[in-house]
């Protein structure tokens, strides 16, 4: 990987009418010296992704469409891009993983229920990056899709920072169970991702230390019809 990335990039927008770009948040509460969690909000499709910077070595969480904001953040920072992870295929908004991991040689973890067909690595329970000094871990979270994970973020320390749940768990609601049932999107019943998904809010996540801060990627305002934050970040005993 090179020590930074090349500035100047092109999007791929680039000489097209350009969608509105994530807004960038100020850095989360679990960001430490050590550490720094990135928000990029988007308001029109209500979607959180996130940058993990330890030292010179950037993760993306669930990256929107556009990429530029990440190349921005990993410039101002002279940090290189080395992880995209993916908690779910999302079918709301077209993700920028493979292009990422084109221009910047970085590798795209996914869940391997995913059975997914571009280059990547597996990453699923007892899966770990190293990323600085910290490590991010795989954490298996089927409910809202059946390769559903969320990634524990594990400090210097040994200790659970934060937890970033993708579409599994938002404040004060979980992800709906029910978009998987077609047979193009897996065939899964309603009933039998409900019953995982409540094995993985409590019996996996609700185990986690108190401690540690609760990480989702969309705004239940999408399925739920409650008004969208400006920040998705809580305890996991709020919800």
């Amino acid at each position: 990987m090179s020590a930074g990335l090349t500035a100047g990039r092109i999007s791929a927008t680039e000489g097209a009418a350009s969608p509105p770009q994530p807004t960038t948040m100020s850095p989360l509460p679990s960001s430490t010296g050590s550490v720094q969690i990135q928000q990029f909000y988007d308001k029109g499709l209500a979607h959180a992704s996130y940058i993990i910077r330890s030292g010179r070595q950037v993760a993306i969480i669930d990256p929107a469409r556009d990429p530029q904001p990440y190349y921005d953040f990993a410039d101002e920072h002279d940090a290189s891009i080395v992880a995209i992870i993916e908690t779910h295929p999302h079918a709301d908004f077209v993700s920028s993983h493979l292009e990422i991991a084109e221009e910047t040689d970085a590798t795209i973890y996914c869940s391997k229920l995913v059975k997914a067909l571009y280059p990547h690595q597996s990453f699923d329970d007892g899966d770990r990056i190293t990323l600085g000094n910290v490590e991010l871990h795989s954490l298996n979270t089927p409910g809202h899709s059946p390769d559903s994970i969320s990634i524990l973020l594990i400090d210097e320390m040994g200790q659970t920072r934060a937890v970033f749940t993708g579409d599994t768990l938002f404040v004060g609601d979980v992800g709906r169970p029910d978009l998987r049932e077609e047979e193009a999107v897996s065939g899964h019943k309603r009933e039998e991702l409900a019953g995982l998904l409540y094995q993985s809010t409590r019996q996996k996540l609700m185990t986690l230390p108190p401690q540690r801060a609760c990480i989702q990627h969309t705004a239940p305002a999408r399925s739920a019809a409650k008004p969208p934050a400006p920040t998705w970040t809580a305890a996991l005993a709020r919800s």
